[in-house]
């Protein structure tokens, strides 16, 4: 790879790519097993320089008034990342352990791609907004809306689709005319680090507008919701951490961005085509190891016809075999590391334990000594209540439910601590369409239906988070609203 070439990664601090204060950690192919290299590793200090830095650039430059600055450095990091795309494209599959198919998609081109839509919001943005003339209290006003950036915006981000994270947070952030310090996930630093280098190389980005801290302890992200010159934390990750970023905000009543956990159902009501839905929730939820937080992993089908279901989803899931994500056939690749494999495998044994049994899977898979594979898994035999068909996994298994009708289906979708996704099924698009709009979630595919896009707000509701990412909305979410009063 022409970047990262030497295999080890920098921070980027104050516009220079420095050494971690804490030395290096490694970063591994999870498909493999093998080191791939090292990070920076960065210490609490390392974070206050980061944090300083962003802190300075936005209070004494003009970068948060200057759009068509900000709007130019953005095309540039689309481009420059365009112009690497191949790089970044085996680095992905590499660290990420992503299937190559995926990278012409979430992981990677799209997200790029999504930069322009960043860039051209802010270009064509209202910023100011005329209220017209009123006399509140007697007195002759004319009024306006402002819309300004936030401040300082710490953005930390998981390992599953490092690159549509990170940058559906630095674009918008950087676009609305904030600055940003970004801690990723210390599965995946190179993911974020080769942004450092591009950046230093092919932008114009003023110092400080943009750190990239890289840390194999958590602790260091944790710095971000609790420094008083951060003014906005955004973070994207399980909804245990998202708890203790917004218990840490509290305590300087920062704004906080959450996109956390999910638990989504895919229902498929008595009028669908039974074995084509359950064929295509198999698919989704083995699709990258089952490792996103929107996937549909509750597989919620008619009671009468639960042994079809079962069947068609393990027929599926059976063909979907794990491994190399170099392929171009892949589908599933392995989960992300050793811990998470373990965990995986921990709910597997609960689904026995709780009375469930495998249509297909189960387990690691016998013909990959190497890499952290799990087994696409169809558990059947179990309600709603166990907690296999309640708490995320992140891993390639599908628990099928029985429903009867369609307020039963809905009750059961609902009843979920989380409500980030759904999809639903039938022959009749009316129907389905109302069955959609009782579901208390973010996002619902109807049909077949596509929602991820660059103008389409992403979150969710209840556990699953707080604001939108993406659209508008999630440019917006990186914005305060300000009235300024003239006298007439």
């Amino acid at each position: 790879m022409a970047l990262l070439a030497d295999r080890n990664s920098q921070l980027l601090v104050d516009g220079k790519l420095v050494a971690g204060s804490a030395g290096t950690f490694t970063t591994v192919n999870p498909a493999t097993e093998e080191v791939l290299g090292t990070a920076a590793d960065a210490d609490a200090a390392d974070m206050g320089a980061a944090i300083e830095a962003a802190r300075r650039a936005f209070d004494d430059t003009d970068w948060s008034r200057n759009t068509e600055l900000r709007v130019r450095c953005l095309r540039q990091l689309r481009q420059a990342m365009q112009e690497h795309i191949e790089d970044l494209r085996e680095l992905t599959i590499a660290e990420v352990g992503a299937p190559k198919m995926l990278t012409s998609g979430g992981q990677l081109e799209g997200p790029v791609d999504d930069l322009s839509f960043c860039a051209d919001t802010a270009e064509s943005y209202a910023w100011n907004t005329d209220l017209g003339h009123a006399t509140p209290q007697g007195i002759p006003t004319n009024r306006t809306i402002a819309r300004e950036a936030v401040g300082v915006v710490g953005a930390i981000t998981p390992w599953n689709f490092p690159h549509q994270i990170n940058l559906a947070k630095i674009g918008p952030a950087l676009a609305a005319g904030n600055t940003l310090v970004l801690k990723p996930a210390p599965d995946t630093p190179w993911c974020a680090a080769v942004l450092g280098e591009l950046i230093t190389e092919h932008t114009d980005f003023p110092a400080g507008v943009i750190n990239i801290v890289t840390s194999s302890d958590h602790a260091v992200g944790a710095l971000l919701s609790k420094d008083p010159r951060v003014d906005m934390v955004s973070f994207t990750g399980s909804t245990a951490t998202g708890r203790s970023v917004m218990t840490d905000a509290a305590a300087t009543i920062k704004k906080v961005f959450l996109e956390l956990g999910g638990k989504s159902a895919f229902l498929v009501l008595d009028d669908a085509d039974l074995a084509g839905a359950c064929s295509m929730a198999a698919f989704t939820a083995a699709m990258h190891a089952g490792q996103g937080c929107a996937i549909t992993t509750r597989l919620v089908v008619p009671r009468a016809s639960y042994d079809e279901a079962v069947e068609a989803a393990a027929a599926t899931m059976a063909g979907l075999k794990p491994g190399d994500p170099t392929s171009k056939r892949t589908i599933c690749g392995p989960v992300i590391s050793a811990r998470q494999r373990d965990r995986v495998q921990s709910y597997l044994d609960l689904a026995i334990e709780e009375g469930g049994r495998f249509a297909c899977g189960g387990g690691r898979p016998a013909d990959q000594p190497k890499g952290f594979f799990i087994e696409p898994t169809v558990i059947a035999g179990l309600d709603n209540d166990a907690r296999v068909a309640r708490e995320e996994i992140f891993g390639p298994v599908l628990t099928v439910i029985a429903h009867d009708g369609d307020d039963d289906a809905v009750r059961i979708a609902n009843d979920s601590p989380y409500g980030l996704s759904g999809t639903v099924f039938s022959g009749d698009p009316e129907r389905a369409a109302a069955v959609a709009a009782r579901l208390r979630v973010g996002t619902v595919n109807v049909n077949g239906g596509v929602w991820y896009a660059a103008d389409a707000p992403f979150g969710g509701y209840k556990q699953s988070g707080v604001g939108r990412e993406m659209g508008v909305a999630g440019f917006e979410e990186y914005t305060e609203i300000k009235v300024i009063a003239t006298m007439a």
